[in-house]
């Protein structure tokens, strides 16, 4: 099956050597794959795979690859979630994104389809009798009035999953959940839970009963909820305070201890242990820097036995470093040293696990590991098309803000290059809250590094991943203390040598592009061009225009986080143009909800006005994050043509660029 979960293997781009130009088109072509689960039974994969504006998910059947079964909604329609519900039946659901960038948006439309493709069925959705889908899905009678999530839960039975329901509104409300059990098969409800908080997420023991609920009312403000069983009443057992809350992430063999993965008031979270009968917290796992960035659980269990990290490279920790997980897994690492390993999925028995393997440098691969034999076979490459060790090795980095406070970040320098005195790309992540950098394959990255370029990327407070007092620190911080962390982080690469004074420029997606043009607002001198893709730059209208704000928990969290509309044009770059005084580059959709293109028309306008160099790239068609591979092909081209201007790295070949109808 190596390479081959589609009809057709890719082949293998030929690479330039070193500054004869970037091949924009390996950077830009869409991963083979993207997810992949073995079956329970050890006889199929699912598996997505990517298109241009959507995502499909296809069934293959194990040992003679054959193609069994397709899914596919259409436009702007992504898989959300999939899973085996039972050993031959598969539950999806949808999302829409309107961009690469965007946030996906769960349609809470639920389907189900067996492994041959066979007794393919719309259970749960507005499109349920409207002809909106094609003929080979058959939609249910009913259902129509809800939203409905697939909750992840033991099975009790191989015919019914639990879902969560939501009362179907058109725009983003705050809305009550319910849990439910839906039948596979002809998608009737039947109620098996309320709780008095919107927006629930739901924690099940074992056995299937909903135990723990969490959720948030339109002031953002936490609760979570408990019960003994099905037919106890709820009882708040936390409530937000000082930013911190505390949510459930399993619970043990026997259901006597709940695990929970606890905020704390300075540093990193903790994942307790509490013993429901007595009340009793144990601290079983703690990273002295970072969160977990995922629970490792025993398989075909709720039962949580340690933990992911993300300190600079990837690791991985267990409550109990002898239990048979652990040593798998440890020795799973020590066989791909260097990189970083995830068992996906397993079957029923765990005889056989799905592991991906990926790092810095290589997008990814999967193989399949037998457990009783200690044998790992290649099974496919994400992209194929990338050889690693011709790819820029990442670096994990530390330093200091202006204030004190520890940052940490990523080095990328082009492959073969001593790392000293190199013209720089800064690149500030989207987000910004909640959101960090993390050690990967990143294709900005890579493709910048190609070029010539030394790329950093720095955590700045209000990042996600170092506990909530960092994340917190960045609140109403835009154009502050963020935009300084992000300062302060360039010139310490500066001090260390890596980069040329006179060659470095900002470049960034949606706040990263924010944050890049703030950045040569606020500090002139230091940078000698920006580059902003599908930003927001006129903060006062982030209250009155975009998707933010439709819900009233978006007016909190405008409010909360980002700063009151009259504060906030003082750290608006569009109301700041008369300071920038290098070129800049602005790329954006005409669909963009998260951020609307005026953002930056007024962006083009200003600087305009203010005599400075400004150049655009506008397709009224694209969203938030381009998805026509031809318009982030003559992106990409354009970018690097706007940087190798200022600092002199490498641009595309020949050929790359794609045709802008609306470009100038």
């Amino acid at each position: 099956m190596k390479h081959t979960i589609v009809a057709a293997a890719l082949m293998a781009l030929s690479w330039p050597a070193f500054g004869s130009g970037v091949d924009v088109g390996a950077y830009v072509r869409k991963d083979e794959f993207e997810d992949i689960v073995i079956s329970p039974a050890g006889k199929h994969f699912a598996a997505t795979v990517p298109m241009e504006d959507r995502t499909v998910l296809v069934v293959i059947e194990r040992g003679t690859n054959r193609l069994a079964a397709h899914f596919n909604v259409g436009r702007n329609t992504h898989i959300a979630d999939f899973a085996w519900a039972t050993p031959e039946r598969l539950v999806i659901s949808t999302a829409e994104k309107f961009g690469s960038l965007d946030t996906p948006r769960l349609t809470g439309e639920l389907y189900a389809m067996d492994a041959d493709g066979g007794k393919l069925d719309m259970l749960v959705g507005q499109r349920l009798d409207d002809g909106g889908l094609g003929t080979n899905i058959k939609p249910k009678k009913g259902n129509r009035n809800v939203a409905a999530f697939r909750i992840d839960a033991p099975p009790t039975d191989a015919r019914t999953v639990l879902v969560a329901t939501v009362p179907y509104t058109y725009g983003p409300q705050d809305v009550f959940t319910t849990v439910e059990r839906m039948d596979l098969y002809n998608g009737r409800l039947a109620r098996v839970a309320t709780v008095p908080v919107r927006n629930a997420e739901f924690t099940l023991d074992n056995k299937g009963a909903v135990r723990f609920a969490s959720g948030a009312n339109s002031d953002r403000i936490r609760k979570l909820y408990y019960r003994a069983n099905d037919d106890a009443e709820w009882d708040l057992m936390t409530i937000e305070k000082d930013g911190r809350f505390e949510e459930p992430i399993g619970f043990s063999a026997d259901d006597s201890v709940a695990y929970l993965q606890v905020e704390q008031p300075r540093g990193p979270d903790a994942i307790v242990a509490l013993e429901l009968a007595t009340g009793k917290r144990t601290q079983v796992l703690r990273h002295d820097v970072v969160d977990p960035s995922g629970i490792i659980y025993r398989n075909g269990t709720h039962v949580p036995i340690g933990a992911y990290f993300h300190d600079g490279l990837p690791s991985s920790a267990f409550f109990d470093a002898q239990a048979p997980e652990a040593r798998l897994q440890k020795s799973l690492e020590a066989a791909f040293a260097g990189s970083s390993v995830t068992i996906t999925s397993q079957t029923g028995d765990g005889s056989v696990a799905l592991v991906r393997v990926d790092s810095a440098q290589n997008p990814g691969d999967f193989y399949l590991f037998d457990t009783r034999t200690k044998k790992a076979e290649h099974l496919l490459a994400r992209r194929q098309w990338f050889d690693p060790d011709k790819q820029s090795p990442m670096k994990p980095v530390q330093l200091a803000a202006r204030d004190g406070l520890p940052l940490h970040g990523y080095l990328t320098v082009p492959r073969g290059s001593n790392g000293k005195n190199l013209p720089m790309v800064v690149m500030p992540h989207g987000g910004p809250f909640g959101v960090r950098d993390e050690w990967g394959f990143d294709d900005s990255v890579q493709m910048l590094a190609d070029a010539g370029y030394a790329v950093l990327q720095v955590n700045f407070r209000g990042s996600g991943g170092y506990g909530v007092a960092f994340q917190s620190a960045g609140a109403r911080e835009w154009g502050g203390k963020m935009q300084d962390d992000v300062t302060d982080a360039t010139r310490w690469a500066i001090a260390q040598g890596i980069a040329d004074k006179e060659r470095i420029c900002l470049f960034g997606g949606s706040y990263g592009a924010y944050t890049s043009l703030m950045g040569v607002a606020k500090e002139p001198d230091l940078y000698r061009c920006a580059a902003g893709y599908v930003g927001v730059y006129d903060l006062p209208t982030m209250h009155t225009h975009g998707d933010i704000q439709q819900r009233g928990s978006g007016e909190t969290y405008l409010r909360d986080w980002v700063g009151k509309r009259e504060e906030l044009g003082a750290v608006s770059p569009n109301r700041m143009a008369e300071r920038i005084k290098v070129p800049v580059f602005l790329a954006a959709g005409g669909e963009d909800e998260r951020a609307p293109i005026a953002h930056s028309r007024m962006m083009e306008q200003a600087l305009r006005k203010a005599n400075v160099p400004v150049e655009t790239l506008y397709y009224d068609t694209e969203g938030h994050g381009f998805y026509v591979e031809a318009h982030r092909r003559e992106f990409y081209t354009r970018l690097l043509a706007f940087l190798s201007r200022s600092l002199g790295g490498a641009v595309a070949t020949a050929g790359s660029a794609g045709d802008a109808k609306t470009a100038k």
